[in-house]
């Protein structure tokens, strides 16, 4: 549990508000929006203010969150789906579809294909590779992933601005397919045989739990 929120949160932390950010000034300069401080400060104030605030918090509201865990799980989880509906839905009025032709769309959806098994099995068999047990590659895999909405399009909306439906339309079609996809692998996980373990039972809770924690860091 703890590796999967670290490696999510950090994931989102320098792939958000650091790497992505650089990487659109270098390729897009000022061209469909690009990247500016005003940018730079906007996707401060709407990613990682949220997020320091909610660790401050903690301190103070970190029992009523676990008191209510169930509850807020619904709300956190009815935010995700608001996220995916706006974006698809403001893609509709701006009519994205009618932009991508259907050869071009099979085109980036077998990219897409691919990318996601190449860093599935990276991160699986890296893991592997650095002798990682069992949760921790399970996290690993998860979290490596994990290219979600909920961030990328408050993000695509300051660096593109106009453009951002369209050039949010390859994480859109991500999103749901690393779904879909991390879905079945969660289940065939939390069913694999354990390992055995001489001398103590096999930890069953903690490799399941990291599944679920893995697949909603994300």
């Amino acid at each position: 549990m703890p590796a999967a929120i670290c490696a999510g949160s950090f994931s989102s932390l320098a792939g958000i508000i650091v790497i992505t950010p650089l990487l659109a000034a270098a390729l897009l300069g000022g061209n469909a929006g690009g990247f500016s401080a005003d940018s730079l400060l906007k996707i401060v104030l709407q990613l990682l203010v949220p997020f320091l605030a909610g660790q401050l918090l903690r301190r103070w509201i970190g029992g009523f969150v676990t008191r209510h865990k169930k509850v807020l799980g619904y709300v956190d989880r009815g935010s995700i789906l608001l996220v995916v509906y706006t974006a698809f839905s403001e893609g509709m009025v701006q009519g994205i579809w009618h932009q991508v032709s259907a050869v071009r769309l099979a085109g980036l959806l077998a990219v897409e294909a691919v990318l996601l098994a190449v860093m599935l099995a990276l991160t699986w068999y890296g893991g592997k590779a650095l002798r990682f047990d069992r949760e921790d590659r399970i996290a690993i895999q998860f979290a490596g992933s994990k290219k979600s909405l909920a961030s990328g399009l408050p993000m695509a909306s300051v660096l593109f601005g106009a453009h951002a439906s369209l050039a949010v339309l390859p994480l859109m079609l991500f999103h749901q397919m690393q779904l879909m996809v991390c879905a079945v692998i969660a289940k065939r996980r939390s069913h694999d045989p354990l390992p055995e373990v001489s001398g103590a039972a096999a930890p069953t809770a903690g490799s399941r739990t990291a599944v679920g924690t893995a697949t909603r860091s994300g």
